[in-house]
């Protein structure tokens, strides 16, 4: 079963374990929501160890939902990994940025006056299907037991592998530039931000990604999950008994 709005709260075993929906908040990291959830469990439940555990990762900069597994349910993380995901989000034409968005600053402007409607939405048909990307070297993926980020933060020159992604449905849904809002449905592994960089190439400029919420992982949609804060007040104040471990 999974815990966010409209779920059965009276029926819910974080400890013995739940799938929690959470909008994590604008300037969190994935990993900030489990620590403080798992601290609350702790707390609450007067233990040392808790499982808990998120299923994708959603950079500080985005907001939107967070799936959150504790107890048994962090077995099926990997499954939850694996499904499809929705964005909406913004993005910014006409300059890049290393980290391929508001993370670091601007590096090179170009112009975006030859852009038309027309060019816009054409661009996206180009990305629909099975793509090669390259992930942002601004990222947490590993390499030689260091994130990326790391390496990118301390000016080491860092050589990226392509990967494989899908992109079931790309539209754009406002435009005034230079922004762009749109709505992307894709496959795991998938960076919006690299999305971002490459539909500024195919434009004959450059963009970075300026917004990002995920509306939705598979079955779970943002609308169900519920804020942080208001899932801390539900555990601090419901009479959930202390577990013997």
């Amino acid at each position: 079963m999974f815990f966010g709005i409209g779920s059965n709260m009276e029926n819910t075993n974080l400890f013995e374990g739940e799938v929690l929906l959470v909008n994590k908040p604008l300037g969190w990291t994935s990993f900030d929501v489990v620590k403080k959830i798992r601290n609350l469990l702790r707390n609450y439940f007067k233990v040392k160890k808790i499982k808990v555990g998120h299923a994708g990762t959603l950079d500080p900069l985005a907001s939107g939902l967070l799936v959150v597994c504790t107890g048994k349910f962090t077995k099926r993380i990997n499954e939850f990994q694996a499904q499809e995901k929705e964005y909406t989000g913004t993005f910014s034409l006409g300059a890049t940025t290393p980290s391929y968005d508001l993370e670091t600053e601007v590096d090179e402007i170009f112009s975006i006056a030859h852009i038309k409607d027309e060019d816009i939405h054409a661009a996206t048909k180009k990305f629909i299907g099975t793509i090669e990307q390259f992930p942002p070297i601004f990222s947490a993926l590993k390499k030689n037991g260091e994130r990326l980020y790391e390496k990118a933060r301390r000016g080491e020159l860092v050589q990226v592998d392509a990967r494989q992604v899908h992109i079931h449905e790309f539209e754009i849904t406002r435009k005034e530039m230079p922004e762009i809002d749109f709505r992307v449905v894709c496959s795991k592994g998938t960076y919006i931000r690299s999305l971002a960089h490459d539909f500024g190439k195919e434009l004959n400029s450059g963009a970075h990604l300026s917004a990002l919420c995920r509306t939705r992982i598979g079955n779970f949609h943002l609308n169900q999950a519920i804020d942080i804060e208001i899932l801390k007040d539900y555990i601090e104040t419901q009479d959930i008994p202390t577990c013997d471990v």
